[in-house]
C-alpha cells in the first residue's frame, strides 16, 4: 500500500510540473508607437491596472517609433504619455486603456495633429496566412499626404485611398521580391520600398513623413511562420527578423504537458491490478 501511494504522489507532483507552462499561455501582447508628426518626444507608461505584471516606462519616444511587443498577462491596462523629461507625477498629456485578451495583440499608438492628438488602440490579426501567401495592412501616419495610394510595381493594388491617421485591414498579398509603391492620392512623389514578403509572414507598412519632404515608408513584420509568433520589429531584406517572444515554445510545452498528462493516466488506467 505505502508503495503505491508514493508511486501516486509522484506522478501527481510530475503532472502539477508538467501543467505549469500551460499557465503561462495565458497572456496577450502590447506594442506602442508613436504617429503624430507635429508631436514632440514623449514618455510611455505602461501599467497593470490589477498589478498583475511590472510597470513600463519608454522614454523619449519620438515620431516615427514603434517599439517590440511585449509579452503581457491578461488583464487591462492603463497606457500614459508624459512629455519627454516630465516627472512620472505630473498629468499625462494622454491616457487611454487596453484590455489584453489571451493570445490576442495589439498596438497602442498616438496618431493624429498635435492639435487633435489621440491614444487610439489597434486590434492585430496575427493569424499567419496560407504557406502560398503574406498578409499586409497600412497604417498611415503621414500628414503630408493625406491620402495614400499602396501597391506593388507590376500595378497590383495593396490599398487605395488610406486617409492619415487610419489604418487598413490586413490584405492577403503575394508573397516575394516587390517594390511596394506609396503614392500621394491625387498626383505627386512616388516613394519605393524594395522588400521582401516572406511566405506565411504577416506585415504592417508604416508611412512616415520624411525629412526631406518626402514619404517614408517602413515594413514592421508582426508575425512569421519561420522563428516565432509574434514579432514586431523592421523587417530586413529577407523579410524577417528575430523572434521577440517565444510563444511558440510556451505552446510546445503546453501540447507537451497535456501529452504527457494524457499518456500517465492512460498507463495507469491498463496497469494491472495486483492484490495489496
Amino acid at each position: 500500500m505505502l508503495t503505491r501511494i508514493a508511486a501516486a504522489a509522484a506522478v501527481l507532483a510530475a503532472l502539477t510540473l508538467t501543467a505549469s507552462p500551460a499557465r503561462a499561455v495565458g497572456a496577450g501582447y502590447v506594442r506602442l508607437a508613436h504617429l503624430s508628426p507635429d508631436t514632440p518626444a514623449v514618455d510611455v507608461y505602461l501599467k497593470s491596472t490589477s498589478g498583475a505584471a511590472e510597470d513600463h516606462r519608454f522614454d523619449g519616444v519620438a515620431y516615427g517609433a514603434m517599439s517590440d511587443y511585449l509579452r503581457l498577462p491578461a488583464g487591462t491596462y492603463s497606457v500614459a504619455m508624459r512629455k519627454a523629461g516630465a516627472a512620472a507625477s505630473a498629468p499625462p498629456v494622454l491616457t487611454t486603456q487596453v484590455t489584453v485578451d489571451d493570445g490576442a495583440a495589439y498596438t497602442v499608438a498616438g496618431v493624429g495633429r498635435y492639435a487633435d492628438l489621440g491614444l487610439r488602440v489597434l486590434k492585430d490579426d496575427l493569424r499567419l496566412p496560407g504557406r502560398d501567401e503574406s498578409k499586409i495592412r497600412i497604417i498611415q501616419a503621414s500628414v503630408r499626404a493625406p491620402v495614400l495610394d499602396v501597391g506593388g510595381a507590376d500595378g497590383q493594388t495593396i490599398a487605395d485611398g488610406v486617409a492619415f491617421a487610419t489604418t487598413t485591414d490586413y490584405r492577403a498579398v503575394d508573397p516575394g521580391r516587390w517594390t511596394v509603391k506609396v503614392k500621394p492620392a491625387g498626383g505627386g512623389r512616388t516613394s519605393d520600398l524594395p522588400c521582401t514578403l516572406g511566405a506565411g509572414n504577416v506585415y504592417s507598412l508604416l508611412v512616415l513623413d520624411d525629412r526631406d519632404g518626402g514619404l517614408k515608408p517602413e515594413l514592421h513584420i508582426d508575425a512569421a511562420r519561420q522563428g516565432g509568433v509574434p514579432q514586431g520589429g523592421v523587417a530586413t531584406g529577407g523579410g524577417g527578423t528575430a523572434p521577440a517572444d517565444p510563444l511558440p515554445a510556451a505552446l510546445l510545452l503546453a501540447g507537451l504537458a497535456a501529452a504527457v498528462g494524457a499518456g500517465v493516466a492512460v498507463a495507469l488506467r491498463r496497469r494491472p491490478q495486483t492484490a495489496g
